[in-house]
């Protein structure tokens, strides 16, 4: 059962795409298609924004449905192969025209959070914003000291909004899993509660600003990508304060071609930035979206915006390295093998099959530049190939996979003909040399070396203590085994005086039946024989008697003695 906020908001989303002017779209889906015709009656229908272009018509749906919603607008918009060219380029405009709210609410949060007023924290500072996103937006101001900076501030109430469309989001998972098969493989619960708690965590400017110096130390003296430096005494968590930079969109192509941009060079630096990001550092910018890097002529990158950030375990950086490598020198039986290996697929699994299957999607894709080649489509294609053999896919990937494709969407605005694979390959095998090789397993021994001289006092009385370990245990060796010997006697003995028990038992058992049977000796005094003829032969009463208690204690004194 539906509950009625989410119904409500369903029912908004509907009609928010009706007053843009999408119908075709809202009148299509299986809630409204049974009423569709009564949307003719409608007085906005003949009213709406119809006449607009359907790429604004798009664009202006996600701004008025909120961050969510312009998130996933700014991820398509760097993936203009897979869009029509109309409605890729409004996208775009989502990166950083998102409309802003007003300055005087951006002074008052800026106040409240700083507990003084602008004009005590900076001086100057301008209302006008520079750039707004669908969380927050940016002015420019100076410090008392003389530093240019950027202001960047929360918007109000989105905690509210967020929180809201991610229950949204919940509820359509939770709908999906019980009556679509698929999304139960490809847990749509898990995905959505990983893609929550990043976007909550973008909501805390002070992380961000942590995110930020962290990737600033990991690229010091860098010569690839520089990140602005944090000015920590005027950041709060609605906050932020950063030096401002100063560089060109690295979606502004024209731009770029009138400084001599080195579009080459900035490609394979963009693909060496994610790897190195991702395998050496293990902490990667999630958010690289064209809204959020520039360049700093000819060949230097400068990136922003670090609210969505991504890590990996040392398995998950291992498999995908190998993975990566694996499909770099075509060996897709150990691609198969991993994938089985690593509980991805069923343990049932053909090997031969799966990689048959990857191979087929795969192999064509080699040997072709950027330009021909798209990740949207391969990924597409892996995951109808994964349907079949029921795939399971990981939720701490996607933010990595979301990244690939920013990263793709770059390289192809910047150098089409970009040999991704020959990029990557020197830098993944460089990588697993410096993790697995000799040279990482010496670095290992001279970091743990100050500590291996600390215990070098202590290293011969160790070595007495174990001698005398290993001593008294051959000790007990011996004596466990003249046990074990002793023991084994005792077993034998037994068994022998159990025998010995059972065959007297049984001999005399068969006295005492034979000494009571009528045909062996007569028949019992007191009982005359047919005829009235007495016996000739046969034992008394009482001394039968005496015979049988005589061997019931022979009996007894066997088993006894057992």
């Amino acid at each position: 059962m539906i509950r009625p906020k989410i119904l409500m908001r369903l029912i908004h989303i509907n009609w928010v795409m009706m007053f843009h002017g999408l119908d075709e779209i809202v009148l299509k889906t299986h809630l409204f298609r049974p009423i569709r015709y009564i949307a003719f009656l409608s007085p906005n229908y003949w009213t709406s924004n119809s006449r607009e272009p359907r790429g604004a018509r798009i664009r202006k749906t996600l701004e008025d449905l909120g961050p969510i919603y312009v998130k996933f607008g700014q991820t398509l918009s760097t993936r203009k192969d897979l869009l029509p060219e109309d409605i890729a380029e409004e996208l775009v405009k989502l990166q950083d025209k998102v409309p802003p709210f007003s300055a005087e609410t951006a002074r008052k949060i800026i106040e409240q959070q700083l507990g003084q007023s602008i004009e005590e924290a900076f001086a100057e500072f301008d209302p006008q914003p520079l750039a707004s996103a669908s969380v927050a937006q940016v002015h420019t101001a100076t410090l008392h000291t003389g530093e240019k900076v950027i202001v960047k501030v929360l918007r109000p109430d989105i905690e509210d909004k967020i929180h809201s469309d991610v229950g949204l989001l919940y509820e359509l998972a939770r709908l999906a899993e019980r009556f679509w098969s698929d999304a139960r493989r490809l847990r749509a619960m898990e995905i959505v509660a990983e893609f929550e708690k990043t976007i909550l965590d973008e909501l805390d400017l002070v992380r961000e600003a942590s995110n930020a110096s962290a990737i600033r130390a990991n690229f010091k003296n860098s010569e690839m990508l520089y990140i602005p430096e944090i000015h920590w005494p005027l950041t709060r968590r609605k906050v932020l304060v950063m030096e401002r930079i100063y560089g060109i969109p690295v979606g502004d192509i024209d731009a770029l071609r009138k400084g001599n941009a080195d579009f080459k060079k900035l490609a394979e630096r963009g693909v060496e930035i994610f790897f190195t990001q991702v395998f050496r550092d293990n902490f990667f910018h999630a958010d690289m979206h064209p809204g959020n890097i520039f360049v700093q002529l000819p060949d230097k990158y400068l990136a922003v915006d670090f609210g969505i950030v991504g890590s990996l375990s040392s398995s998950d950086q291992r498999y995908l390295a190998e993975n990566f490598l694996a499909f770099f020198n075509h060996d897709y039986r150990k691609v198969a093998q991993m994938h089985i290996e690593s509980g991805w697929v069923p343990a049932t699994t053909r090997v031969e099959e799966f990689e048959a299957a990857i191979r087929s999607v795969c192999e064509p894709i080699f040997e072709k530049p950027l330009k021909d080649i798209s990740f949207g489509l391969l990924l597409l294609r892996l995951f109808q190939t994964a349907r079949r053999f029921d795939m399971v896919v990981q939720p701490q990937l996607v933010l990595l996979q979301k990244t690939l494709l920013n990263i793709e969407g770059l390289g192809r605005q910047l150098y089409p003909d970009l040999d991704l694979w020959q990029t990557a390959k020197p830098f993944l095998e460089n990588w697993f040399k410096e993790r697995v090789g000799p040279g990482k397993k010496i670095k290992e021994l001279l970091a743990k070396f100050p500590e291996i001289t600390e215990q070098i006092p202590e290293v011969p009385g160790l070595v007495f203590q174990a001698l005398q370990s290993a001593a008294h245990m051959q000790q007990q060796l011996q004596q466990q085994q003249k046990d074990m010997l002793e023991l084994r006697k005792q077993l034998k003995r037994n068994n022998t005086r159990t025998l010995r028990a059972i065959l007297s038992a049984a001999v005399l058992i068969a006295a005492a039946i034979m000494m009571q049977s009528p045909l062996l000796g007569g028949e019992w005094r007191g009982c005359p024989p047919r005829g009235g003829a007495q016996p000739t032969s046969y034992m008394a009463w009482g001394d039968r008697q005496k015979a049988i208690h005589h061997i019931e204690q022979r009996l007894i004194g066997e088993i006894y003695d057992f």
